[in-house]
């Protein structure tokens, strides 16, 4: 394996990076939008430069990157584009609102790519985590003042999120997905994977009234 540098909030550098990769191997089978952080605050005590820079890396890196490959993909009339999503873009995470945001405005970006390119034989599917133990925990942006007016229930939450950041599994399951993924000939929209309490609250999104939804939510994330 061969690691080649790519900085997805660069234009040039998307750019460079798949032209190498055409010129070393001649095509590109796959593209797998991992690169992302979460920015962690209060939504009303974020700063918009702060909020740029977090859908700069989350939507717009993927979007970058989707624009330089597909080229290649579409000249072969073959490809898969799988674009890491989150449980997270499907309900809205308090004191990661911005980091929801971006990964509910990929689900759409991807949903609609997926139309785009059926024709020419590009597969295109979210892949949706839960909370595995990676990195991206540890690589946290804090955004929160010690005098933020929502800094207790902050402090409590986040103390939370870290108990079940360190319970949760590592992400093999999610490697493994994403190769039967790729050996899918016809593969689904959306793959959601992570711990069943998880992916209950998200199905209960879908068939409670919000109300009843809410009540859940708050319960199950300890607000």
């Amino acid at each position: 394996m061969e690691m080649v540098q790519l900085d997805v909030d660069s234009d040039e550098s998307c750019r460079r990076c798949v032209e190498t990769l055409i010129q070393k191997a001649g095509r590109i089978d796959v593209l797998v939008n991992n690169a992302g952080y979460v920015l962690t605050g209060a939504l009303e005590e974020t700063s918009i430069q702060e909020a740029k820079a977090q859908f700069e890396t989350n939507f717009f890196g993927a979007l970058r990157v989707c624009q330089v490959v597909l080229p290649a993909m579409r000249a072969r009339g073959s490809g898969c584009i799988v674009n890491m999503s989150s449980l997270a873009g499907l309900v809205g995470l308090p004191f990661a609102g911005l980091y929801s945001a971006s990964k509910f405005a990929l689900e759409g970006l991807t949903e609609s790519l997926r139309h785009e390119t059926r024709q020419f034989n590009i597969r295109v599917v979210l892949v949706e985590p839960g909370d595995f133990r990676t990195e991206i925990a540890a690589k946290r942006r804090f955004y929160a003042p010690e005098t933020s007016a929502y800094r207790a229930v902050f402090d409590g939450f986040m103390q939370r999120r870290a108990s079940h950041a360190a319970a949760s599994p590592t992400p093999e399951p999610i490697a493994r997905l994403v190769e039967e993924i790729l050996n899918t000939e016809r593969p689904k929209l959306r793959y959601a994977v992570g711990l069943r309490q998880q992916l209950l609250l998200v199905g209960a999104k879908r068939l409670l009234p919000q109300r009843l939804f809410e009540w859940a939510f708050i319960r199950v994330m300890g607000l």
